[in-house]
Parts: structure tokens; sequence; C-alpha cells
């Protein structure tokens, strides 16, 4: 069924109220492990539907914030998620408790149980109403974002059109881009400061009220951290310091010689050519089609998977003033469909959509039909996995997007993921501490990004930038609003994805059958465990990065 005809029906809480009430009462009285899954069975049915209308208020809100009938349905989905996710615990506690638990660990997974374990220490009663309150402040973040108006040549911009300005190949307008985007976050950075002061203090009195000393642990929590915590991040984190940030610190070096300029400025930071970063040749609708192509040439599941999406109008990417900034993917249940989201601005970025986020579509189409919904209940540092892995298994059809310039793209491409890596670690840092330490004043944390920038970023120059220059970069990253302690994922996920870069160009065949083999995993084992299982190293282990850097710096140098 295409996107557009997908009927949304608003969430009825009295039946969503009942239908709990009757499946608690009906799997506490169960006399068979088969009967509780035939009863689980249909709590499957049931929220496929509810998470599918959800999914899909969401989504129309998003493509037009401005519309008033899903801007409402927006904000009642604010405030009903938290209910539904304590109706969704009080029956897992069922499970987990469960006479039958060793039937259902077989049938679900012990994964599963483990995810519960976690959710059990995460919601109770009292807190609904503060993560009630997390939701609406969050959203007010977004409509503040997706809100810009910003002044730039003689138009009116979002943060998203804006976007071709920051990177483009004249320095002077480039700056002035910057420039201009600096001058909108210093109008609405007390605001913004405002907001994330009251989710920090939201979000540790939810952990206090669950008997946490602070959100730290509740937050890893929610991010379904089943097989490795606190210390292991930040092993990683001290391994990267050790081994990426000087590999980070020689590329900008190479950088400075690619754009022609003597220092780096922060207005350079994106910047990889004197002569611009490559951009697609076509238009957006030739962008689609270069994908459907590229994808047919990939591989028999991707070419079914992408034509299924062209298909079904399943992509709103189309970048437009009224629509909330950046992309995602979603998964629509009930119609077993991806959705991707996204604002084409006719930069590279356009492309990474038609890569990273087709590469999370992907995982969750050849997995769609599996009945068990917790096998799909991915972790993020897997999930990343599968669309930062596509970015590199699609570099031999970069041609149909860049053309001549597409050895350009893929040097471009390389340097900007391996920088990535401090940078992503820089955002975890700065979470924990500002966590660890909720009473900081909005000057206090604004200065300890300042700090963190030295140790992670040392090449940056903000040129005395009134806005970027004291530390207030954090508030244009919307994870930090949206998800705590979730940035990090993309950086474990991305040195994962630089493994199967480095396996690809040894045997893309065989690399490519084992990224399938993880695709089919979805969540059914631990992530570790998952990892050894297809053939790649953890993150965590000494010695991990260290050699990837050196594998990675014969592609680069």
């Amino acid at each position: 069924m295409k996107c557009s005809q997908m009927p949304y029906t608003r969430v009825n809480m009295d039946e969503v109220k009942s239908f709990f009430e009757k499946l608690i009462a009906d799997s506490k009285n169960a006399k068979s492990g088969e009967e509780q899954f035939e009863l689980h069975k249909k709590y499957y049915r049931f929220m496929e539907d509810v998470y599918t209308n959800i999914k899909l208020g969401v989504f129309r809100h998003n493509i037009d914030t401005t519309e008033e009938f899903y801007a409402a349905e927006n904000d009642y989905i604010d405030e009903i998620t938290p209910l539904i996710s304590k109706y969704v615990n009080d029956y897992s506690k069922v499970l987990y408790e469960s006479p039958f638990r060793s039937y259902l660990e077989d049938k679900i997974s012990k994964v599963a149980f483990k995810n519960i374990e976690l959710q059990n220490k995460s919601i109770d009663d009292k807190i609904l109403p503060l993560m009630q309150e997390e939701n609406a402040l969050i959203s007010k973040y977004d409509k503040l974002i997706a809100s810009a108006k910003i002044p730039f040549n003689g138009e009116e911009l979002n943060i998203s059109l804006l976007r071709k300005y920051l990177t483009d190949k004249d320095r002077d307008t480039r700056k002035k881009a910057w420039k201009a985007l600096s001058e909108y976050f210093l109008s609405v950075t007390d605001q913004i400061d405002d907001i994330y002061d009251q989710l920090v203090k939201n979000r540790t009195k939810q952990a206090k009220e669950l008997g946490y000393d602070n959100y730290v642990e509740l937050g890893y929590n929610r991010m379904m951290r089943n097989s490795y915590r606190r210390a292991e991040v930040e092993n990683f984190r001290k391994q990267v310091k050790e081994s990426f940030v000087p590999f980070v610190v020689k590329i900008q070096e190479e950088r400075k010689e690619q754009i022609g300029v003597d220092e780096l400025k922060y207005y350079d930071n994106d910047m990889f050519f004197k002569n611009g970063n490559p951009a697609p040749t076509g238009t957006p609708e030739e962008i689609m089609k270069a994908g459907q192509q590229m994808y047919s040439e990939l591989s028999p599941e991707t070419k079914e998977f992408f034509d299924f999406m062209i298909e079904n109008e399943l992509f709103d990417v189309l970048g437009r003033k009224t629509k909330k900034a950046g992309g995602y993917m979603d998964f629509l249940p009930k119609y077993k469909s991806p959705i991707i989201f996204a604002n084409f601005n006719g930069t590279s970025g356009d492309v990474d959509v038609i890569t990273h986020e087709c590469g999370h579509a992907f995982q969750g189409y050849v997995t769609r039909n599996d009945e068990i919904t917790e096998h799909n209940d991915l972790t993020m540092e897997t999930a990343e996995i599968h669309s930062m892995s596509m970015e590199y298994f699609t570099y031999g059809w970069m041609d149909r997007f860049f053309g001549d310039r597409s050895q350009d793209y893929l040097k471009m491409h390389l340097q900007d993921s391996i920088t990535f890596i401090p940078y992503g670690c820089m955002v975890d840092e700065f979470q924990h501490i500002v966590y660890d330490n909720p009473d900081m004043t909005p000057a206090e944390r604004k200065n300890v990004w300042k700090e963190l920038e030295k140790t992670y970023r040392p090449w940056l120059d903000f040129d005395g930038d009134e806005f970027f220059g004291e530390g207030g970069y954090w508030q244009r990253q919307g994870h930090i609003f949206w998800n705590p302690f979730y940035y990090i994922d993309y950086v474990l996920a991305s040195v994962v994805a630089m493994q199967f870069k480095v396996w690809m160009d040894k045997d893309y065949k065989d690399a490519w059958n084992h990224y399938l083999q993880l695709c089919k995993l979805s969540a059914k084992n631990f992530y570790e465990e998952e990892l050894a299982e297809v053939g790649l190293k953890s993150p965590f282990k000494d010695g991990t990065i260290d050699d990837l850097v050196k594998n990675m710096s014969e592609k680069v140098f």
C-alpha cells in the first residue's frame, strides 16, 4: 500500500487500557507456555496497529510541522506514549515472572528478557507525568529548530536549506553562512538553554524517583545497554583519544592542502576540496532513479527492497521550509513497510540518505516477516552498523551520482567518517558530565563543551565566533535533546562498519554475505556475540581501535 493511502486513526487509550487489562489477566492464568505464547501473539497484532498509527502520526507531522491536524496529533502522541510504555511494561513483567519463562525464552530470545529487565527498571506510574513533560520539552526544541527563519542572500531559509551555503566552495560565502547560523542560535540560545536545563532536571528527577543516583544509569537502561555498560564505553573513548584523535589530526593537515588554506577555521570544517565538495549531478528524481539502478545491481535482496520502497512511495525526502530538520528511517509494522524521511538540499548528504537510511530500511525489510517482534527490537549500536556499512558497500556506484567527481566524494566520505569518530565521543562524554552534574548552570555546560573541543578536535579554530567559539555548538545536535547517550551508538557502529570496509576491499562478496547475515540476525543475540558470529571485532576490546587506525591509514594516506 502506498504511504499516502495508509489510513491514520488516533489511538484510543480506553481500548488500549481494556486490551492490556484482559491480556495481563489471561496471561497470569495461562496453563502452559504454548497458551501464553498464543496470548503473546495477540499482543503482537494489537501493538502492530498501535505503533503504526503512532508512527504515521509523527511522520505526517514531521513532513509539515505547521499543519494543524497532525500537530495536534503529535501533541496527543507525546501524552500517550509514556502511558502505553507503562502498559507494555506491566505486561512484560508478567512474561518475565512467568512459570513458563524458559519456554518463552526459547521462543522469543534471552535478549528480549534482558531488555524486559532493563525496561522494568526504567518506568513507574509515579514518573509518567515527568515522561510526558519530557516529551513536550523535546517537541518544543524540535519546533524551535524547525521554525528557524535565517535571512541569507535575500532569502529566508531554515537550517536544512542553509546547509548548501555552509559548504559553499567560496570561503567568504560559507563564512557568512556560518555567521548567519551562529546569529540564529545566538538569538535562541537562552531558550535552548532553558529547554535543556528543564530536560536535565526532569530526567534527573525521574532517575531519583526510581532510586538511581543520577540519570546516567537510567539512560543506559532506556538505551537497552543489555551487554555492556559505562566502563566499556569509557574504555572505548580512551582508545579513541589515544589512537583516533592523532589520526584525525593528520587528516586535517592533509585537508588544509586540499582546500588551500593556511589555517582551518570552523567554517572550513565540512570542506574538503578547493573547487568545492562534490555534489550530486542530478535532480532529486534522478538521484532516486540512480539509487534504484544501484540497488538492482548490488544484490537480488536490495533490488526487491528498493523497488518495494519506490512502488509504495515510502520516501519523503524533499526539503521544505515547514518540514522538521534531519532524516530518519522508521518501520510501519502493520504494513511491513520501512519509511524514510529526509531533507534533500543539493549536497552530498542527499546521496547519503540513499545509502545510510536505506541501510536501516533494508535491514527492516529483510526481517519484516519474522513473527517474533522482539527479534527486531534492535539496540542502536547494532542498527547503525546496517546503515553505515551500506555507505561503504555502495562505493562502487558513486559515479552514478557524482559523475567525474566520484573519487572526490569517496575521499571526502572516508575522511569525514574518520573525523566523525572523535566528535561522536565528545558528544557522549559531554552528556556523561552533564548528567553526573545536573545542577550545572547553562554557562558551565557550555564551558564543558568548550574544554572537550580541545581534547577531541584540537585542530578547530572558532575564529572568535560569539556562539560556536563559546561552547554553543552542541545546541544544534538534536540527539542530545532527543535521546541521551544515543550518539555513541553512531561511533561504535562506525568503527564496526570500517571493519567491513577493510574486509570488502579484500573480498567484497564475502564481506557482503556476512553483512547480510548480520542484518538477518537482527536482535536475536547480544551485541558482541553477534559481531563475533559474523567475524567482526568488538570495539570495546583493547587493540581493536589501534588495529583499525592502521588499516584505515593505508586507505587515506
